[in-house]
């Protein structure tokens, strides 16, 4: 009986989380479509995670072409298909190494931030001194981030796809002696709108998800500084998997048979 005990408590521990995320989640996106609004915390929010996550992103998805040329050639010498190489690397970029990897970067760089800041302001009471003051808390702090999250992450993974395939053409032309012309063709010609628009889906999905867990983890910290270090942590982590959870079911909706 107690092991039953045991499974019925973590059950029930986990869809109470569930549901309490998923209440947060349709209270914030409800502020983002009421009145009043803040654009220049909306704006703030996105230079935050745009513009500042571009450098670690872009050296991410330069370097991750770069070391995916290299290996297909290693393997694909082995059967005389070098050819291919274009084909992979645009292929793997756009759909999943260029959403995934920069979405996990962004989840530690900006979910922590979000839940340190947030974090702060719940355990100095800065936040009840909103609720105070007539100023709704979601409207203000929740809202902008999740607006700012949903809509830069797709910029950002454009970016990233065009830089990693960028990385994969340096390493193939300079490196391996692949014709540039022969190289920017094949890539032209087999990259398809499915593949780009699945990949910024992703990337809409994830950058929600990181504000989401940022915020969440932030708004409900609890025990000083310890509880301020323990929500960072939980911030990137189930944002972290929530990534690779939900990139499994955007591909097998978009690729699935």
């Amino acid at each position: 009986m107690n092991f039953l005990r045991l499974i019925g408590q973590v059950v029930l521990g986990f869809f109470s989380i569930v549901g309490r995320v998923s209440l947060f989640a349709l209270t914030g996106v409800s502020h983002i479509f009421r009145p009043p609004f803040f654009p220049r915390l909306v704006l703030r929010q996105m230079i935050e995670i745009g513009y500042y996550s571009l450098p670690v992103v872009g050296l991410t998805a330069i370097f991750t072409g770069m070391v995916l040329a290299l290996q297909s050639y290693t393997g694909f010498s082995r059967f005389s298909a070098e050819s291919a190489i274009p084909n992979v690397v645009v292929l793997s970029i756009t759909r999943e190494l260029g959403p995934v990897l920069a979405g996990l970067m962004v989840a530690g760089r900006i979910g922590a931030a979000m839940a340190a800041e947030l974090g702060t302001m719940r355990v100095t009471e800065q936040i009840d001194a909103l609720t105070t003051l007539s100023t709704n808390p979601f409207k203000y702090l929740i809202a902008p981030r999740l607006l700012a999250g949903l809509s830069m992450l797709p910029i950002l993974v454009l970016v990233a796809d065009l830089i990693g395939v960028l990385g994969g053409y340096l390493v193939s032309v300079h490196l391996l002696d692949f014709n540039a012309t022969t190289y920017l063709r094949n890539t032209w010609n087999f990259v398809e709108s499915p593949d780009i628009i699945s990949g910024l889906v992703k990337a809409a999905v994830f950058g929600f998800l990181i504000s989401l867990m940022g915020c969440y983890h932030g708004y409900y910290s609890k025990g000083g500084a310890q509880g301020v270090g323990q929500a960072t942590t939980n911030a990137v982590v189930s944002a972290a998997i929530l990534i690779l959870s939900f990139n499994y079911v955007i591909t097998a909706l978009f690729f699935g048979q």
